[in-house]
């Protein structure tokens, strides 16, 4: 089992709290590039590439424009169509012309049909009683397998209610009888000002 990834947070008090949440998987997609645009923001066509809007995806061994390829830097994909994917962070203006080759490199996401998720606030983690709990089932967390996301909210009418400093929380998976932990961490309370 993997262990959660440690996510920390902070909540504004009497503000909506929203967090969206992608699980990548350890297989590795690689889509073949047909073409990149010298704009602002670069533009790469991959045929049916498969990377959601949201996305961390990197390129790699592309020829002409070389400034574009990363060994390690990942950029979110701001944009995508069936064959094209935006990367907002990237001005490819003054880069040399693309001739050829190269790939979109990206962790593919995790199916989530069929899951259900849980979060609960504890001040302490041995406390029993929890602050807040949010789940798929109450609406507090919402599971979007289109674009691979798992989305938290707490209403700006809960959060103005929070008195605490800072709380634990995790945040667990399950399809069927497996349950996941999949993050877990900190939140911390910014307190309201003008209210």
């Amino acid at each position: 089992m993997t262990a959660p990834t440690k996510i920390n947070f902070k909540i504004y008090q009497g503000s909506t709290f929203k967090e969206v949440l992608r699980w990548e998987s350890a297989t590795k997609g690689y889509s073949p590039i047909s073409g990149i645009t010298k704009s602002a923001p670069v533009v790469i066509t991959a045929v049916a590439h498969g990377v959601p809007v949201g996305w961390r995806a990197k390129i790699t061994n592309v020829l002409g424009m070389k400034e574009i390829n990363s060994a390690d830097t990942y950029h979110t994909v701001t944009e995508a169509t069936a064959d094209t994917i935006t990367i907002n962070a990237v001005n490819a203006l003054s880069y040399t012309d693309y001739t050829s080759g190269g790939v979109i490199e990206y962790n593919m996401p995790v199916d989530l049909t069929g899951y259900t998720a849980r979060m609960q606030l504890r001040l302490k983690l041995e406390d029993i009683e929890f602050i807040h709990e949010m789940t798929t089932e109450n609406g507090g967390i919402t599971i979007d397998n289109v674009n691979k996301t798992i989305n938290l909210n707490i209403l700006a009418t809960d959060t103005a209610l929070f008195t605490f400093s800072s709380v634990v929380y995790s945040l667990e998976l399950i399809s069927g009888v497996e349950v996941t932990p999949f993050a877990n961490g900190s939140i911390t309370l910014v307190k309201e000002v003008t209210r």
